[in-house]
């Protein structure tokens, strides 16, 4: 299938551009990494989903598209679909789009967000998906997998902020770094908020990464939930699930980059497009293990070069 590009550039440039949301379910991916949309070097939005094995390393191969191209969406993923919901294309976007794992088959509009946003983490419980942050401030929503629908508020961040990363455990979701969006307007932040996903409330601050970072990506093994890259670092950080702590620098992702996307198997987070140099996209897909801390490895490539890409994993 070839890869379908929109020949409209929106303009506005890269500040009024979401972070791609990078959730992770639990206990993650059972065969397949996935990217959704995105946006080139000239801001072209995208409407690309491509997916990469996890039982070998190699490149990825476009596998359909989402219902309108988008950039900078969140992310989130069941046992059986993904789903990209809110972003930016060729206006704000309220939409939540979701494809099959199963075939090689484009994505449908099968609800709504509360209101139109970019700047968005996403995060994924074994039976809903969440949005959380961005910018209308610090809501946290939620959408059913068993059924579509629209989604509906049950929360709010500690702050609001946006370009931020989701992890997930089996029982609350993360939301990691980011940018202040409230009218202060501090810049990237640290913080590391948690919410349940037993009932809906508002999640606390539990802690902070090593430093302060807006785009992200984010992964989540069993245990621990990982941040990687963003700017201005190419650091992976881990926390972990059980008690509520700082996180702790494990090692490097292969160039320094951000606006990347994140997905996890049982066995391994990957990191995947990104933006690296105010010149250069990335196409790599980096690869780190769960059962050792250590750099990132080169093991593959998208098929274009692209940031603000949504992360999922099937």
């Amino acid at each position: 299938m070839a890869m379908q590009i929109s020949g409209v550039t929106i303009q506005g440039g890269m500040n009024i551009l979401p972070a791609g949301g990078s959730p992770s379910p639990t206990p993650g991916g059972v065969s397949d990494g996935y990217t959704s949309g995105g946006a080139d070097i000239s801001d072209t939005k995208y409407s690309t989903i491509q997916s990469f094995p996890f039982s070998s390393d190699g490149n990825a191969s476009d596998v359909g598209n989402l219902s309108a191209i988008i950039n900078g969406q969140a992310s989130q993923s069941s046992t059986t679909s993904g789903y990209a919901s809110g972003g930016y294309g060729t206006g704000f976007s309220d939409v939540i789009d979701k494809f099959p794992f199963a075939s090689s088959t484009s994505g449908t509009d099968v609800g709504n967000i509360t209101s139109a946003r970019s700047v968005a983490a996403g995060n994924s419980s074994a039976d809903n998906g969440y949005i959380s942050g961005g910018a209308l401030g610090g809501i946290i929503e939620k959408f059913p997998f068993a059924s579509d629908g629209n989604s509906a508020s049950v929360g709010n961040l500690s702050q609001d902020r946006g370009y931020a990363a989701g992890q997930n455990s089996s029982s609350h979701g993360y939301n990691s770094g980011g940018h202040d969006r409230s009218p202060a307007n501090t810049g990237p932040v640290n913080t590391i908020d948690k919410f349940t996903f037993v009932s809906d409330g508002n999640a606390t601050d539990v802690g902070d990464l090593t430093i302060n970072r807006q785009s992200p990506a984010g992964q989540s093994s069993s245990d621990n939930g990982y941040a990687s890259g963003g700017w201005p670092v190419d650091t992976i950080d881990k926390f972990p699930f059980s008690s509520d702590s700082n996180s702790t620098d494990i090692g490097d992702l292969t160039l320094l980059r951000t606006r990347a996307a994140g997905q996890s198997s049982a066995a391994s987070g990957y990191t995947s497009g990104g933006f690296a140099t105010p010149t250069l996209l990335s196409n790599v897909i980096d690869k780190f293990p769960f059962s050792s801390d250590g750099n990132a490895t080169d093991v593959g490539d998208l098929t274009a070069s692209l940031q603000f890409l949504g992360g999922h994993q099937g």
